[in-house]
Parts: C-alpha cells; sequence; structure tokens
C-alpha cells in the first residue's frame, strides 16, 4: 500500500511538472528592438527606394507595419521611460533636467512584471535613464533586475570596447550595433536552453548623432546621391511657429550639414541603419536556429524621429511628424494575420508597449496606464485603440516647448511662450491629407468647427496634467504654462535645463 501511494504521488509530481511546462511553452518570447533617432523614411518598408535595410523589410513583410506611431516624447529619455511603463510623461517624471525614474514606477515597469512572472529577461544598449531607489539620493541603472545585461549609462558609445557590459564581444564586433546583434543571439540561445520564457530588449545606439559608422558597411551607400523629401527645407517652415525656431533643431539644419551637405550627412545616417538592420538579421536567424521561431514575437520601433532637413530643421523633440513619427512593426508568427504584408494606419503610440508586451505574456498591465494593447489592431488592421494621443515636449529652451494632441485627421499644437516679439501660438494640420504638415490651418483660417473640436479636447488633457502629475521633478507647473486661458508667465516654467 505504501508503494501504491509513493507511486501516485510521484505521478502527480509529474503531471504537475509536464502542466506548468506546457504553460511556459505557450507563453510567447518577447523581443523588443529599439533605435535611437530613426525616422520612417530611413527604411525601405516605409516607401524609401534609395535605403537597403533587407531584414527589417522582411520582418515587415512577415508582420504588420503601422503607418501612424508616434513616440508621445520625442526625446531620449523620456521616450524610453514612457515605453517601460506605459505613462505619459507627466506621469513617470523622468526626462533630462527634470530627473530621474523613481522606483515605484520602475517596479511597474515591463521587464520587471515580466521576470517577477517567470520570464527571462535580457537588456543590451541604452537603457536610457537611471532609477532612483526608494529613500535613496542617487540614482542608479537597474542592473539587478534582469538576467542579463548589456546596457550602459548615458549615451553609450558605437566603440564596443567602450561599453563595460559589452567588452566581450569587442574584438569581432568592434561597433556595437552588430555587438548588440551577437549579446541578442547569445541570449536567444541560452533562455532556449533554459526552457523558459524570455523578453529581450535591445536598445541601438544607431543612428543617433555623432556619426560614428561601421566601416564594414562603407560600401553600401558610397558615391550615392539621397532624394530630398518634399517638406526639405527651410521655405516648407513658415507656417511654423517661432517658437519652434528658438531650439536647436533649427540651427543645426545649417551647422550639422543638411543645407550644404545633405548626401554625405544622408549616407552616415543610412549607414548606421544598415548596421542595425544587420543586427536585425542576426537576432532573426538567431531565433531560427534555437528552435524558438515559430513562438516569438517581435516588435521594432524608435525612440523618436529625425528632421534631417525636413522644413529646415535638424535633430528631434519638435511634436512635427518627422520628429514624433516612427517606425512600428510587430511580427506575432502565431497570428493569421502574419505574412499578409498588411498595414495599420490607426494612431498608436510609444504608451502602448508596455500593455502590449504584458498582454502578449499573458500578464495584466497596471491599472490606470495610459497605453492600450496593439495587438487588437493586429487582429484587424481597420480598428483604431485611440482618439487622441498627446505630444509632449517640456525639454530644451523655455520658448521652444509645447503640447499638443495628434489624432486620426488632425494634430493640434500649442506654444505658450510670449515675450517682447512671441505670442502664444496655436497650430493645427489636417494630417489625414497633409501629412507633410505644409498648411496650418490656424493661419488660413479653415475649419473653424474643427479647431474648437481640438481646442475642447486639448484642454481635456491640460485638465487630466493637472490632475495626474507627479508632485517631483518640475511638472505641477505645466498644468498652468499649457493652459490657453492662462497668459505666460516667466515665472511658472521651471529653469531651463542644461542639454545631455
Amino acid at each position: 500500500m505504501m508503494k501504491l501511494t509513493r507511486l501516485i504521488f510521484f505521478l502527480a509530481i509529474l503531471f504537475v511538472a509536464s502542466f506548468t511546462n506546457a504553460k511556459e511553452a505557450k507563453r510567447p518570447n518577447i523581443i523588443f528592438l529599439f533605435t535611437d533617432d530613426q525616422n520612417t523614411y530611413s527604411l525601405g518598408c516605409y516607401g524609401n527606394d534609395d535605403v537597403v535595410t533587407p531584414n527589417i523589410d522582411s520582418l515587415a513583410r512577415d508582420g504588420i507595419t503601422f503607418d501612424r506611431h508616434y513616440t508621445v516624447t520625442a526625446i531620449c529619455m523620456a521616450s524610453r521611460a514612457t515605453v517601460m511603463t506605459g505613462l505619459y510623461e507627466y506621469r513617470h517624471g523622468c526626462n533630462f533636467g527634470h530627473g530621474p525614474l523613481h522606483q515605484n514606477l520602475w517596479e511597474q515597469s515591463y521587464p520587471v512584471i515580466m521576470r517577477e512572472h517567470g520570464y527571462l529577461t535580457a537588456i543590451a544598449g541604452k537603457i536610457g535613464f537611471e532609477v532612483l531607489p526608494n529613500g535613496a539620493e542617487k540614482a542608479i541603472l537597474p542592473q539587478e533586475d534582469f538576467d542579463w545585461w548589456g546596457a550602459g549609462p548615458g549615451q553609450t558609445s558605437y566603440r564596443t570596447k567602450q561599453n563595460k557590459s559589452m567588452a566581450r564581444y569587442a574584438e569581432q564586433y568592434p561597433h556595437s550595433s552588430r555587438s548588440y546583434g551577437a549579446f541578442g543571439r547569445d541570449f536567444i540561445h541560452h533562455a532556449a536552453g533554459e526552457e523558459k520564457p524570455f523578453c529581450l530588449s535591445i536598445s541601438f545606439k544607431a543612428p543617433h548623432k555623432p556619426d560614428q559608422v561601421d566601416p564594414m558597411f562603407d560600401h553600401v551607400y558610397a558615391g550615392k546621391s539621397f532624394r530630398k523629401p518634399a517638406n526639405y527645407g527651410r521655405e516648407f517652415s513658415n507656417q511654423f511657429s517661432r517658437q519652434s525656431k528658438t531650439g536647436r533643431q533649427y540651427e543645426r539644419f545649417e551647422s550639422w550639414g543638411y543645407k550644404d551637405d545633405y548626401d554625405n550627412q544622408m549616407r552616415l545616417y543610412n549607414q548606421l541603419v544598415h548596421a542595425v538592420d544587420s543586427a536585425v538579421g542576426m537576432i532573426r536567424q538567431a531565433v531560427v536556429d534555437a528552435g524558438v521561431a515559430d513562438n516569438t514575437v517581435v516588435i521594432f520601433t524608435s525612440d523618436n524621429g529625425f528632421f534631417c532637413g525636413a522644413h529646415g530643421y535638424g535633430s528631434k523633440v519638435l511634436p512635427y511628424e518627422e520628429g514624433s513619427r516612427v517606425p512600428l512593426i510587430i511580427f506575432d508568427p502565431r497570428h493569421e494575420n502574419s505574412g499578409k504584408q498588411l498595414r495599420v494606419d490607426s494612431i498608436t503610440g510609444s504608451i502602448d508597449f508596455a500593455p502590449t508586451i504584458l498582454k502578449l505574456a499573458g500578464l495584466n498591465a497596471p491599472r490606470g496606464i495610459d497605453g492600450r494593447d496593439l495587438m487588437p489592431l493586429y487582429d484587424d488592421p481597420q480598428s483604431s485603440i485611440h482618439q487622441y494621443l498627446e505630444l509632449i515636449n517640456v525639454w530644451g529652451p523655455r520658448s521652444c516647448q509645447s503640447y499638443g494632441i495628434v489624432g486620426q485627421d488632425y494634430k493640434y499644437i500649442y506654444w505658450p511662450y510670449e515675450t517682447g516679439d512671441f505670442e502664444a501660438t496655436e497650430e493645427l494640420f489636417q494630417i489625414s491629407k497633409d501629412p507633410l504638415e505644409l498648411n496650418n490651418l490656424v493661419l488660413s483660417q479653415q475649419f473653424p468647427r474643427d479647431l474648437k473640436r481640438l481646442q475642447k479636447a486639448y484642454d481635456a488633457r491640460v485638465k487630466n496634467w493637472r490632475v495626474q502629475a507627479v508632485h517631483y521633478n518640475d511638472y505641477t507647473s505645466y498644468g498652468e504654462i499649457f493652459d490657453r486661458s492662462i497668459p505666460w508667465t516667466p515665472n511658472f516654467a521651471p529653469g531651463e535645463p542644461a542639454w545631455k
């Protein structure tokens, strides 16, 4: 009788173990690939025949491409904290010149939650922010919250040997982009051997300036001339606010060579993107070689866009399309819509990644976050998940800070700064018909009903800011700064932060 009891007990353990393993096998692996300063114009799958991006284009053919995806804060640090938490910047309180991400919000990020629920997690590259532990005075990198760590502080370096956590890859992969591909490859093979689901996050430095290209790809664009976008040059910025021309974005059209050295600047930019494309190919091949391709979801996007001379601007930050709209490709091999080369035209935002990744893993997102699951759009590319998204810029010169909303048809931006010759400025663009943003409908005094509707929606978001903003890192004052009914007062604005 005792032997029979032990046998039954042993069989029960085997059943529970096999059931647990079966559940684990059904949970998908997730790979999140994140570039730095990449606009949609840099990819073949977004219609540019001048560029060579075969691996990313292949990912788009296998999955679904999103044509109206926005980063809700178009600068590195805040954008990355938004991706991790699913919160707008004023709710996570993290940006250059403001402060780090606080521990209580980091604990609600998708990597932390997934690790707590059995996922192996890894990150490499430019994590872009630090975390302030509870009760501490100094922020730190969250290295201990990942199973594999290949990330680094600050901007990191294009030279692999200068990235401490990636030094073991320096000899074979001296340029950082392909070193991150190798890191991803090695982690994928390791995780597959552990028979646990994994979440891999790669944050490429490329194509962020200053340009330090991988000489391995010098031949790709040698002697190449590039077509300029239809809104290239300063003659296409007359409809924009004067405030938008007071930041570094305006002068860098000239100082960064887009005015007089366009082909060379685009060669460097696109060569950096091509190196990322090579790394994407390494990672996708590793998924196949490790035998997990049928159960691995891949997401590719960027932290913000880049102007590259459009409207006569350089850099990013501004809420116009080239700065705030970025690539997004999702490939879920388990889904019947994969491989159909479908595209989504509905607006989506960087707040949506955390809830999407968690939902894919079978986990609930923290209550009350701003983002929404993207996968209903994978189910039905004609559907929508947002009426409006917020476009935030509270970094840089006070004169160049703005707040706006973008919907399926229109984008509304408010520039509050007033002094001397400056007046508070409103902009309204019908993006669905004017994607190059050539006609500011406020200036042309068209569509007054649409303007009033957008103003009302904007005002509601300002009220949300007042209620929901964190009470630290200089965010509460913006509830008044962006209130259209309150005249500008310089005392409202926090001190001008230094660029990093």
